[in-house]
C-alpha cells in the first residue's frame, strides 16, 4: 500500500470524479473486486466517498468508458477486466510523477532565478558603495591563476580569512570554460582556477602573497 505522504501527493489538480475513479480501479487491480462482481450502487459509491450521486456517476461512467466496468441495462454496474483497472491506475501513477518532476524542475528555475537576482543585488550594492567612495577601481577585478605551487590549493573559500588578511572580496572563480559568479565559502580552490577578486591595489598585493602567486 502507499505510504501517507504518497496518498496526500496522489492526486494533483483532478477532479473529485477522476479521484474516486483511480482509487476504484487500484482497489479492482488490488483484487478487492473480482471480475464478474457487481458493484454496489452510485449511493453507495457516494457515501463512501462522501460526494454527491452525480459525482460517484461520473466516477463509475470513466471506468465504463475505459472498459474496467460494464454497465448491464436494469441489472446494475459489474467488473469488466482487472487487466485494464491496472493499467489505468499505472497511467494515473505515470501522470503523477511528470508532474510532480514539472513542478520541481519549476522551483529549481525559480531558485536559480532567485540565485541570479541575488548576484545583481550583490553588484548593484557594490557598485552603490564604489560610486560612494568616489574610487572606481574597486569594481574592476583583478584576477589571478592558481597553480599547484599556490598556497590553500584545496582549501575551500570559507577556510581562508581572505577579507580580513586582504580587504579584497572574491566575486567569481573561472575553471575552464565555466564561470562561478559570488562563488559561496564551500567552493574548493583548484589547480588552474583564475579567481577574480575586487579591491585596491594594496588588497591586489596581498593577495597574490596570501596565495603565493608570482607577479
Amino acid at each position: 500500500m502507499n505510504s501517507e505522504k504518497q496518498e496526500k501527493n496522489k492526486y494533483i489538480n483532478e477532479a473529485k470524479y477522476h479521484q474516486i475513479a483511480v482509487e476504484l480501479a487500484e482497489k479492482i487491480a488490488e483484487g478487492w473486486y473480482v471480475v464478474g462482481e457487481k458493484l454496489s450502487a452510485r449511493s453507495m459509491v457516494a457515501n463512501t466517498f462522501h460526494v454527491s450521486t452525480e459525482t460517484a456517476r461520473k466516477a463509475v461512467q470513466i471506468l465504463v468508458d475505459m472498459g474496467i466496468l460494464t454497465s448491464k441495462h436494469g441489472s446494475g454496474t459489474y467488473v469488466a477486466s482487472r487487466e485494464k483497472a491496472q493499467l489505468f491506475f499505472n497511467r494515473h501513477q505515470e501522470l503523477i510523477s511528470i508532474e510532480e518532476t514539472r513542478e520541481k524542475l519549476q522551483k529549481k528555475v525559480i531558485e536559480q532565478k532567485n540565485q541570479f537576482d541575488t548576484i545583481i543585488n550583490l553588484l548593484n550594492e557594490l557598485v552603490t558603495q564604489t560610486q560612494r567612495d568616489h574610487n572606481t577601481a574597486y569594481i574592476i577585478p583583478y584576477d589571478m591563476k592558481i597553480d599547484k605551487e599556490c598556497n590553500y590549493l584545496g582549501s575551500s573559500i570559507g577556510e581562508i580569512d581572505i577579507w580580513q588578511e586582504t580587504g579584497a572580496t572574491i566575486v567569481a572563480v573561472k575553471r575552464g570554460d565555466d564561470m562561478f559568479i559570488s562563488p559561496g565559502p564551500y567552493e574548493i580552490i583548484n589547480d588552474g582556477d583564475i579567481l577574480l577578486f575586487v579591491g585596491g591595489e594594496d588588497s591586489r598585493r596581498k593577495m597574490m602573497t596570501l596565495f603565493n602567486v608570482q607577479p
